[in-house]
């Protein structure tokens, strides 16, 4: 059983930061920060197994053209614990004590190349993205991130809504093909991005296990970054935006699902 609660204490923080340095072995937030978040509309949830932290998330309020919002700023879960659902858990959690705070848009950053978090995110929260940002924390020397620049999607998860897509549109799904090594690799499609706008649906592919291929090739993964970067970049400012990871069942890869914009209708529900 997952106990999830709300952290409130130095103590529990002080769990945290030993937590924090398990999932990325890097070190953690002063306590001064997220004590102070806390306090005045942030938000820390743990998650408990047998009385034992496994996880947890970390957001505080952010503010921007007039409105506030709660950024979502970590979501980590121990190493033994992880792919038992504890991460979209948390989320859920976050997004009650989000709606009783008054919020209704949270933001968070993750690596668009790691398929896990992008289902995660779009395809299970539903959250939206329309925002690339390159290079978000600089260089970065932890065990998940060193070795590359660290671009980032910028989500919107609008809490108080949900999204739905019309039926049919015209569709074009990004070709890739397989390098030397047998992993995938994508060619270079820049040329045919002029005309990306006469199509209602695009699928961008993505590595399915982005780790594994940095271990073997980090040239490659370089080459993934630089590609889907052009890709993205050109994507979001031509009005589409991403709505969900598709996984394929077999095959190196996953495709993201991007749709103009103007085509999605919001529906808002009750809280």
């Amino acid at each position: 059983m997952i106990e999830i609660r709300t952290l409130h204490t130095i103590q529990e923080l002080q769990l945290i930061q030993k937590l924090e340095k398990k999932v990325w072995g890097m070190e953690p937030i002063p306590i001064h920060q997220t004590i102070t978040a806390v306090r005045n509309g942030g938000l820390m949830l743990g998650a408990f197994v047998d009385g034992e932290l496994v996880g947890f998330s970390y957001s505080f309020p952010g503010y921007a053209n007039g409105n506030s919002f709660l950024c979502s700023h970590l979501l980590g879960v121990h190493p033994d614990y992880q792919h038992r659902g504890i991460g979209k858990a948390l989320k859920e959690e976050q997004k009650k004590a989000a709606l009783n705070k008054g919020y209704s848009l949270l933001t968070w950053t993750y690596d668009p190349l790691e398929s896990k978090n992008a289902y995660l995110n779009l395809s299970k929260l539903g959250a939206i993205c329309s925002t690339y940002i390159e290079n978000c924390y600089g260089d970065m020397n932890d065990s998940l991130n060193s070795g590359l620049p660290s671009d980032r999607f910028k989500l919107e998860w609008w809490v108080d809504r949900q999204f739905r897509l019309p039926d049919g549109g015209k569709e074009w799904r990004i070709p890739w093909e397989y390098a030397q090594n047998e992993m995938p690799k994508l060619p270079n499609i820049e040329p045919h991005l002029s005309e990306i706008e006469d199509y209602d649906l695009v699928f961008v592919p993505i590595p399915a296990a982005f780790q594994q291929m940095k271990q073997q090739d980090n040239m490659l993964v370089i080459n993934w970054r630089m590609k889907t970067r052009t890709i993205f970049q050109t994507l979001f400012s031509k009005g589409y935006v991403a709505i969900a990871l598709e996984k394929e069942q077999e095959g190196p890869v996953h495709y993201y699902k991007l749709v103009k914009r103007k085509l999605l209708e919001a529906e808002k529900h009750a809280n």
